[in-house]
């Protein structure tokens, strides 16, 4: 038997401070979800990295592809739908 033969692939993100966005920091092998959140705690956490800990199956991921990036990312200037252009900003509102 091969290493990691019959376990699913997992990404692994990793927030290291409350407040900030999950990085993604690795993948790893595992039987099952509970399994890849405890690997992914003792192989990327082991010196307190983290508050807090994400695993995904990689076969739940799903992407854009750069090849569709034109129709996909489709320029926003002709939906002025979009842009917040069609509302007055209230007296004493400075940000929004």
């Amino acid at each position: 038997m091969n290493p990691g033969e019959g376990l699913e692939l997992y990404e692994v993100f990793i927030r290291s401070r409350r407040g900030l966005d999950h990085k993604h920091v690795g993948s790893l092998r595992a039987e099952d979800d509970e399994m890849a959140l405890q690997y992914a705690r003792d192989v990327y956490t082991r010196r307190s990295e983290g508050v807090s800990i994400w695993v995904v199956r990689s076969d739940d991921i799903t992407s854009s592809q750069e090849s569709e990036d034109e129709a996909f990312f489709d320029p926003m200037d002709d939906k002025p739908y979009r842009h917040a252009a069609y509302y007055t900003v209230p007296d004493g509102v400075e940000n929004i």
